[in-house]
């Protein structure tokens, strides 16, 4: 999901800090007023000076973060950005979470890898205008010119006189300031802690135990709830008995509940209890009978035949056609990857208060403002008056930005008029979803006489996400909607330098919710696509990273392909090795990963090493992006190798980790990452490390041998 231009004039400025709150609250100009927003009651130290920035008695200083936290890195991020342009050091700065503003924060959305390539440079500009209000504030009680005085740890120095003020001395005269019209930014050869792998103030917090996770949360009378709901996603509550559950010590209510699932409305049976064990004992003595008819029961295999089916549905592009014809050699493969569960390391979960006239939220949010809309909306209470505030969350990969659960938990607290909180068990996580959707791919690629590619078609037939708002399903493309499909995980220097590459997406209609998946598309997309660059190589008699190298003109790849050729010594690669390479593009950065495989003396293949290059541009603090790089590739490698969810009669058959399994620490494997340094705009670094990883994988495979990987998961032992 994109975001607007982050360009920031100082008309965006004031326009964002009067109606989004992206700067000055306090002492600016109301935009479109000419009036200065004063507060009544004037401004002390320890008082907010911005929305974003608060100064306490001691000079330090308090930056919100304003976007959720599931271990991606923003809460020391975005703190870090501010920091340096407010001439910050860290050992100054606390973090905590702001709450759900798009008035005061923007937009607070946690997806598409956004919070940083998104809205870094409004936070330098925030920072600076910030530092420069302060050094100005300075300047007029020392009666000297500013540009004498510069700012440096928290305080603003003369130059001349070594005189002081720390910032907390100067909170009240800078807040009557008005922002200035244009700030200087730091190069990025004078950052001081950007680009520096500072230590992330969430982890002492989560090694001790005292982060607050949504299940840690708890409010004065809260009561606790578990739903009983149809594992068939569509199916009703026809009746249901409650007369043992209301036996059950500690049970208060038993009642009929739904929750919204796109345009969809999920019935189950909610027990609310004075503690989660009554509850969910209470469930256990439920008796529900479901209304399953109206809607289909559909098998894994049903699934997989109807996207094959869909495949075909496309009509000809006529010039792929002709110039596939006429190619050296053609070449065409069948890929498949399957539906997977987010399977959070913490379940869902969510307290809700409903009042008359205004709504309390806390749990692991991962997106605030659709939440606070969506409830908005929904319960009938003006959007100001619906408060939701932001836990850490333990994982979120797109799941917990969906509003569904939120939803059910104030349904719930309306109902029985208490706060609640809802507690989704592992099962009920892993088997209701929604769930990345399965996918389907056929490539046809063809090599003209000098080795290269004169022509490539790739068709894909999966759920389309944003099809599950829609009651109506989108028809089959036809020939003239070639390369308007959902290209993510694609690499773009290939729509130049390869003749006739079209792309073309079948929907799929199901029962099955789906949903974003860490990287979205490009976590299927570059599976095949990768998978069959690996082909079309071998097919031209040519070394995978050189062929690529030859149809990825683009210095920025050339750089990148460079950098992992050296990295893995790939030209000295061994005989008994297994290589294999692949790149993705997704979120504004380009990732590589090249991949070692062997096969030891217990005849079973290893994967020895993976070699992982992110070109991710402006980056803010390399330990986080190598974290990300780390735990894409084991969230890959779990894709690839342990687990997918499959469905029988209309349910998911898995329901807990016995059946859905992780990767263990003896699956890792040593995982290197380099980070490119360059001059481009700054991509995301959450999302990308992850498509790049299976194609490698099954590619090094291949090249290690001869078998050739098109359908995920496998099963690595046997090959």
């Amino acid at each position: 999901m994109e975001g607007k231009d982050p360009e920031l004039s100082r008309r965006d400025f004031i326009l964002q800090a009067g109606f989004s709150g992206i700067a000055l609250t306090i002492g600016l100009p109301i935009y479109g007023t000419g009036k200065v927003n004063f507060p009544s009651s004037g401004i002390r130290p320890g008082k907010d000076l911005m929305s974003w920035i608060t100064l306490d008695q001691s000079g330090k200083v308090t930056i919100l973060c304003h976007r959720s936290e599931m271990g991606q890195g923003t809460f020391q991020a975005i703190p870090q950005i501010i920091a340096e342009e407010l001439e910050l050091h860290p050992d100054q700065v606390n973090i905590r979470f702001a709450p759900a503003n798009p008035e005061k924060f923007g937009p607070q959305p946690q997806e598409g890898s956004f919070s940083i390539r998104g809205w870094y440079q409004q936070l330098l500009k925030l920072g600076a205008t910030a530092r420069e209000m302060l050094i100005q504030a300075a300047a007029n009680q020392w009666s000297v010119a500013k540009s004498s005085c510069y700012a440096q740890n928290g305080q603003i120095i003369h130059r001349t006189s070594g005189r002081a003020l720390r910032y907390d001395q100067l909170i009240e005269a800078a807040s009557k300031l008005t922002p200035p019209e244009q700030v200087s930014l730091k190069h990025r050869k004078y950052y001081k802690i950007i680009g520096k792998p500072l230590p992330r103030q969430d982890i002492p917090l989560k090694t001790n135990g005292s982060a607050v996770f949504g299940l840690d949360k708890k409010i004065p009378g809260m009561l606790y709830a578990v739903v009983e709901r149809n594992p068939r996603f569509l199916g009703k509550v026809k009746s249901f008995d409650d007369a043992a559950a209301l036996k059950i010590p500690g049970v208060k209510h038993v009642l009929k509940v739904h929750r919204a699932v796109f345009a969809n409305l999920c019935e189950g049976v909610a027990v609310v209890a004075d503690s989660l064990w009554a509850a969910i004992q209470g469930r256990k003595a439920l008796n529900v009978i479901w209304n399953d008819e109206g809607f289909d029961h559909q098998d894994s295999e049903q699934l997989s035949e109807q996207m094959l089916q869909n495949l075909k549905k496309p009509g000809p592009s006529q010039k792929f056609e002709l110039a596939f014809q006429e190619s050296e050699k053609n070449i065409e493969a069948i890929y498949e990857t399957p539906y997977q569960s987010h399977s959070c390391m913490e379940p869902l979960n969510c307290i809700a208060d409903v009042r008359p006239d205004r709504i309390e939220i806390w749990g692991p949010i991962q997106e605030a403002n659709w939440t606070q809309a969506d409830l908005s909306e929904r319960m009938g209470i003006p959007k100001e008056n619906v408060t939701v505030h932001m836990t850490f969350l333990g994982g979120g990969f797109g799941r917990k930005a969906f509003t569904d659960y939120p939803h059910e938990a104030a349904l719930i607290s309306k109902a029985v008029k208490a706060p609640v909180q809802v507690v989704w068990t592992r099962e009920d996580d892993m088997r209701l979803g929604p769930f990345r959707p399965g996918a389907s791919y056929v490539c046809r690629g063809g090599i003209d006489k000098h080795g290269n590619i004169s022509a490539w078609q790739t068709i894909s037939a999966t759920q389309w996400i944003g099809q599950e708002w829609s009651a109506t399903p989108y028809p089959a493309p036809k020939s003239s909607s070639y390369n308007e499909g959902d290209l993510e995980g694609f690499l773009k220097p290939y729509f130049k330098s390869i003749p006739h590459y079209s792309f073309a997406d079948v929907p799929t209609r199901s029962p099955i919710p789906v949903m974003w998946w860490r990287s979205v598309s490009a976590s299927t997309n570059a599976f095949a696509s990768e998978s069959f660059m690996d082909e079309l190589a071998h097919a031209a008699n040519e070394d995978p990273l050189e062929f690529r190298k030859k149809h990825l003109p683009d210095a920025r790849y050339q750089a990148l392909i460079d950098r992992i050729e050296t990295a893995s010594s790939w030209t000295s690669r061994g005989k008994k090795e297994g290589w294999g390479l692949a790149i993705a593009e997704c979120f504004g950065s380009i990732c590589a990963h090249a991949v070692k495989m062997s096969r030891k003396a217990d005849g079973k293949i290893y994967i020895d090493k993976v070699i992982a290059v992110m070109d991710c541009g402006w980056y803010v603090n390399p330990d986080i992006i190598r974290a990300q790089v780390e735990g894409s590739i084991i969230m890959g490698l779990g894709a690839a190798i342990k687990h997918a969810t499959t469905f029988k009669g209309g349910k998911a058959v898995q329901q807990n980790f016995d059946t859905y399994p992780m990767p263990r620490i003896a699956d890792s494997p040593q995982i290197e990452v380099h980070i490119m340094e360059n001059n481009e705009k700054a991509g995301g670094v959450g999302e990308p490390g992850l498509p790049p990883f299976a194609p490698a994988l099954c590619n090094a495979i291949f090249d290690l041998t001869g078998k050739r990987i098109r359908q995920l998961p496998f099963d690595l032992d046997k090959i």
